[in-house]
């Protein structure tokens, strides 16, 4: 029976198949929402985490603070060369040294943890590259990053097509004389730079442009 079952037409096999590529694309990007969502939940836990260790550190440093100004306080008003409350007070202050020294470490390292944080936010990039970027023009370098990472992307789906061959070529030419072009302007006058960053700024968003076309997200 199989022998005289119809065959499906052209038009009929290319219809499936370009909603079975519709259906790949928007599965994608709901993944790819599901994803964000999941990243900005977790920041936003981690911040909340990272503020409330700041205030609980912050509140043991003034209670510690104010049992030092106490005796302190309880030795000018008594005999202020008194070799007991001299005694007492360097006691205290040597026992709250050990204790103070950490919380105030920790305290800095939870604040730098939220400062690297947003810094990263505000270049788009993984908390993990933010040593990568520094400088006046670190945005940009950080766009310059994520364009070599689609520029890969464009490639990897056709990489034995000449004409993608030759456009991720001049792109990664393009790119690098970017890339050299910023670390030539972190040092100009601040309005040479701003104007030099304007003009770099302006190229990366035409070979964003070409990107997203190539890569269908136009």
């Amino acid at each position: 029976m199989g022998l005289f079952r119809k065959r499906k037409s052209r038009a009929t096999r290319r219809a499936e198949v370009q909603a079975i590529k519709a259906r790949a694309k928007l599965e994608a990007k709901l993944s790819a929402k599901n994803e964000v969502r999941r990243i900005k939940g977790d920041r936003r836990a981690a911040e909340k985490a990272l503020q409330a260790q700041v205030r609980s550190q912050r509140d043991s440093d003034r209670t510690a603070l104010k049992v030092a100004e106490a005796e302190l306080k309880a030795a000018r008003e008594g005999k202020l060369l008194s070799p007991t409350r001299i005694r007492r007070v360097l006691t205290v202050l040597r026992l709250l040294t050990p204790i103070l020294t950490p919380l105030i470490y920790r305290g800095a390292t939870a604040v730098r943890a939220l400062i690297d944080q947003r810094r990263a936010d505000q270049l788009g990039i993984p908390l993990a590259q933010i040593g990568q970027f520094s400088g006046h023009g670190a945005e940009l370098s950080a766009r310059i990053a994520g364009a070599e990472k689609s520029l890969r992307q464009v490639q990897d789906r056709k990489p034995k097509d000449a004409e993608t061959r030759q456009f991720v070529a001049a792109i990664v030419e393009r790119l690098s004389d970017l890339s050299a072009a910023i670390t030539a302007a972190e040092n100009m006058p601040t309005p040479r730079r701003r104007a030099a960053h304007s003009a770099i700024a302006s190229q990366l968003d035409g070979i964003e442009a070409d990107l997203m076309a190539r890569l269908g997200l136009s």
